[in-house]
């Protein structure tokens, strides 16, 4: 059995809270950096932005579509390729 929606969210309305407001931070400084991403930074931004659509929406699984966002694609070959 699940705990109560009440309970969930004031156990961990701060920690949730502390993290906007860490992430907040780093976009702040971003923004606010000198110069350009290189192609691949930019492209990691871009699923930055990609993972703050999912935790607008209202999907049951946002933690697994992030993960997702973050993943590597399989590549069946990674064991040659990491030499194991």
């Amino acid at each position: 059995m699940s705990a109560p929606a009440e309970e969930v969210f004031r156990d961990h309305f701060l920690e949730t809270r502390c993290k906007l407001l860490d992430i907040a931070a780093n976009l702040d400084r971003l923004d606010a950096a000198d110069g350009e991403l290189t192609d691949e930074d930019a492209e990691l931004r871009g699923r930055i932005d990609d993972a703050l659509i999912v935790l607008r929406s209202d999907s049951k699984d946002r933690a697994a579509q992030i993960q997702q966002i973050f993943s590597r694609t399989y590549d069946a070959g990674w064991r040659r390729k990491m030499e194991l």
